[in-house]
């Protein structure tokens, strides 16, 4: 006889591992010969980890990120047979409605915990997750729900996840911080073919972090029941008592190839036979059998669960498929239908929606690094669930001085500094969002957001990947663009077409003070993730400074802006070219200019309506003209007003070069004044 360990309701357990192993043999052959599923993922040898560590959360915060692997996790966690079905044969009643891959999940809390949104890319659910961590403890220590206190983070990798840039950024927040994280990384040797010791020096991640400060390690068997028991109970109450992150690194075998397209033709029959011997389900078994089964009722039980299984099967298999006309649902936010979790409006908190109008009490114009802090000032006060941070936005108050003063008003949990991860910042900025915070992370420089890249395109569709049942609005304040006195390759991007070009992503591109206030208080009342870049030429120039609107005034993302009036020429531009087009212009008569303000959505509306009036168009911008978004504009324009054209629609951008360090050779790439100037003259003369 064997005391089964009290922590943990084994009978369910048993009844769980046999389920989905019983999909698996299941979906592996029958199913996917048949097509019914096309990407196959199997859970076999991972069942009992993910099963144990399931039935130790349940408080209202309890997060979890996981990975393609983690069924039998889901399951635990109230995931139906019929929705796992479901999600594997893209039907409507899957857990994206057919939007995602079957096995990348995302569920709201059914009793266990919240399932955060996971990703395809390997390793980009770690950082979300201490983002989810962070936000807990700022609910209880900032916002006093101490109803919270306690609730934990747990985030599945698999060995191949832990040499990535997510996990290690992950753990640097996670242990600086002190927040409450277990990692749980399932060890079965390969990342598809490649083995552990190229991933990890020596083949154990558990070994190699057992000096990393602020980390307690737990490591060993994934598949001997007691064992694992006491692994998962320890880590998981050390965790939950405040005392840290930690790290518990199973040892499990891959039972199947990484994917149904995966042979295994790379392991021998010897590894495969070795792999087998260390089944958890015999285990399993032999740990339950007789102590709380007999062998009679585990056999009922593995003939039970095999017939359940495969009705689930049979009534997934009669769900209808999704609506075709629902396909661009949700890629923005729907204020009649919100999504389930995610932002302050999920929380159930109304901000005010603000006003169009300006009203200027005081005639002094600023400049848009004092718009930038001004609004800032006024949405953490408006709303405690803002929080602002980045590298060097604290104490030192921003390397472009936009939040200088934000940390002493409002405190280190509000407006804080980061450690040098782009990545970190963006994903753990999701995870805040995905918690009900409103989180406002800095980038320092447009080019630095390309290690982020992976997170920043999983941010924006994440409402449309997860069918509405997730949002995060987040708010990412970029510096980019030529500097007035010099530029270079790193610092002057602006490169807005990756951002337009980015699902679900808002983008807004202000040239002057004024507009910088509106749209970044739009932005930050706003259901919706936004870019907003803020030109550096424009942070201090004269021409962009403007009395202060107010403490309401909004400007609605997708409403131009008509700079000067005219009936020869429409030329459109953004960001820093308004000013120059508007200084070119001066000497010209009939010149109408347009100031988009926001790239995604842009005012369609008023750049037809001015072209038709003016039947000639002239589109300029800093970035390259080479796929730029220039050409969006000069396609519609082509496409629903070329009857109305007198002239070809021209483009004035950069060409296929970076900005160069050299202030003359910056100035040779950037439209001037003067080139502008030239173009508009040819077109007027046209």
């Amino acid at each position: 006889m064997t005391d089964l360990h009290p922590a943990f309701d084994w009978q369910e357990i048993a009844r769980l591992a046999l389920t989905s192993r019983a999909m698996d043999d299941l979906e592996e052959n029958e199913l996917t010969p048949q097509g019914l599923i096309v990407y196959q993922f199997s859970a076999r040898g991972h069942e009992l980890g993910q099963l144990l560590l399931s039935q130790l959360l349940g408080k209202a915060l309890d997060g979890a990120g996981a990975y393609y692997r983690s069924r039998p996790f889901m399951l635990g966690c109230g995931l139906t047979v019929e929705e796992a079905f479901a999600s594997g044969m893209t039907r409507a009643g899957g857990l994206s409605g057919g939007r995602d891959v079957g096995v990348v999940f995302n569920m709201p809390h059914r009793g266990k915990a919240t399932i955060l949104p996971a990703a395809g890319d390997v390793g980009a659910q770690y950082t979300p997750a201490v983002g989810w961590a962070q936000a807990l403890r700022y609910r209880v220590d900032e916002l006093g729900e101490s109803e919270h206190d306690g609730s934990i983070t747990m985030v599945f990798g698999g060995d191949g996840s832990v040499a990535t840039n997510g996990f290690w950024s992950a753990l640097t927040i996670a242990t600086t911080l002190q927040l409450p994280v277990l990692f749980v990384i399932e060890d079965n040797g390969y990342a598809i073919s490649v083995k552990g010791g190229l991933q990890t020096p020596g083949r154990n991640i558990a070994a190699n972090l057992a000096a990393f400060n602020g980390l307690q390690i737990w490591d060993g068997s994934g598949v001997i029941p007691a064992e694992s028991a006491e692994l998962v109970a320890n880590a998981v109450q050390h965790v939950r008592d405040g005392n840290g992150p930690g790290l518990l690194r199973l040892t499990v075998p891959r039972l199947a190839g990484h994917s149904s397209a995966d042979n295994q033709a790379y392991k021998s029959e010897t590894e495969q036979s070795a792999e087998w011997e260390h089944d958890p389900l015999p285990a399993l078994r032999d740990y339950l059998v007789p102590t709380l089964l007999s062998a009679d009722e585990w056999d009922a039980l593995v003939v039970e669960t095999a017939e359940s299984v495969r009705k689930s099967a049979e009534t997934a298999a009669g769900m209808p498929e999704p609506a075709l006309e629902t396909v661009a649902d949700f890629t923005f936010a729907d204020p009649l239908r919100p999504a389930m979790h995610g932002g302050v409006r999920a929380a159930g908190i109304a901000l005010p929606p603000g006003t169009t109008m300006p009203i200027v009490t005081d005639p002094r114009r600023i400049n848009m690094v004092q718009a930038v802090n001004r609004v800032l000032e006024v949405e953490l006060a408006l709303n405690p669930r803002v929080v602002v941070f980045g590298e060097d936005v604290g104490n030192k108050g921003g390397v472009h001085t936009a939040t200088v003063g934000l940390q002493k008003k409002f405190g280190e949990r509000r407006v804080f500094d980061t450690s040098l991860s782009e990545e970190g910042i963006i994903g753990r900025a999701t995870g805040m969002a995905l918690a009900g915070l409103l989180p406002v992370p800095e980038i320092q420089f447009r080019k630095y957001a390309d290690p982020a890249t992976e997170q920043l395109h999983n941010l924006g569709t994440l409402r449309w990947r997860s069918n509405n049942q997730f949002c995060a609005p987040v708010v990412v304040r970029v510096p980019g663009g030529f500097g007035r006195k010099i530029g270079d390759p790193w610092h002057s991007v602006t490169d807005e077409a990756m951002f337009a070009h980015a699902v679900g992503w808002q983008v807004a591109f202000p040239s002057n003070a004024a507009d910088c206030v509106g749209l970044l208080r739009s932005a930050l009342r706003s259901d919706n993730p936004t870019f907003f870049l803020e030109h550096r030429a424009q942070l201090d120039a004269a021409w962009a400074r403007r009395p202060y609107p107010g403490d309401d005034y909004v400007v609605p993302f997708g409403r131009g802006n008509l700079i000067t009036e005219g009936n020869a020429l429409t030329v459109v531009t953004w960001g820093a070219m308004v000013e120059r087009c508007d200084v070119a212009a001066r000497d010209l008569d009939g010149v109408e200019i347009i100031d988009l303000r926001t790239i995604m959505p842009w005012d369609k509306e008023m750049v037809l309506n001015s072209v038709r009036k003016t039947s000639k168009c002239l589109v300029v911008h800093e970035d390259i003209g080479v796929a730029g978004f220039g050409a969006e504009v000069v396609a519609t324009i082509v496409a629903e007003a070329f009857m109305d054209l007198d002239a070809p629609v021209e483009r004035l951008a950069a060409p296929a070069v970076p900005i160069p360090f050299n202030i003359n050779l910056m100035h040779a790439v950037v439209p001037s004044i003067e080139v502008i100037r030239a173009k508009m003259a040819e077109l007027l003369a046209f």
